[in-house]
């Protein structure tokens, strides 16, 4: 009986100390994403199953060209992919085809390599000036997407993490970087 009872603790130890694991990642570390719709294609199709870095923006703040996953800002309980276009204190506007960023560093139209011509910034909308901890975000697929033109800029609160994982489908597997911008 003591050896029964000795194997049933051991078990019931293995599975508690799995579950807190299990538990301390998800909710600290890492968090699985399912991409849905067609906005970030090509890049991201929908099912595209993402590994959510959510301990980064703990130790340092979220870059242009970095694909966060947010709470969308009319909705807490819904969680958008996007891209970070516009950064803090920015004014972000449409320019010939592209955004024109105006900053510190002065004005500049970047360039997005992560973009088809098919994809590029079509449609015009005003200049959005971004408040002290405010992201301009975009989706990739430019036509189809529902982003910061449409509702506004994005609060740093809101933003869970960035994505540095796609784990399926398989033959789609891909560790993303941050795009390196041409002005």
């Amino acid at each position: 009986m003591k050896r029964t009872l000795l194997s049933i603790w051991e078990t019931l130890e293995v599975v508690i100390i799995a579950v807190a694991t299990v538990f301390l990642i998800r909710s600290f570390l890492i968090q699985p994403f399912v991409v849905s719709g067609a906005s970030m294609e090509p890049n991201f199709s929908d099912g595209n199953y993402l590994l959510i870095d959510e301990i980064t923006y703990r130790f340092k703040e979220p870059e242009r060209g970095e694909v966060v996953v947010f709470r969308y800002p009319l909705n807490k309980d819904l969680f958008f992919i996007k891209r970070i276009v516009g950064m803090p204190g920015e004014e972000v506007s449409y320019e010939h085809g592209g955004i024109k960023i105006t900053g510190p560093q002065g004005t500049r139209t970047i360039r997005e390599p992560y973009l088809g011509s098919e994809n590029e910034t079509f449609d015009f909308f005003s200049p959005v000036t971004l408040g002290a901890d405010q992201y301009f975000v975009l989706g990739d697929n430019r036509s189809k997407s529902f982003d910061s033109r449409d509702w506004g800029a994005v609060d740093r609160k809101n933003i869970i993490g960035i994505a540095r994982l796609r784990v399926f489908p398989l033959t789609e597997f891909q560790i993303f970087n941050t795009p390196a911008y041409q002005e």
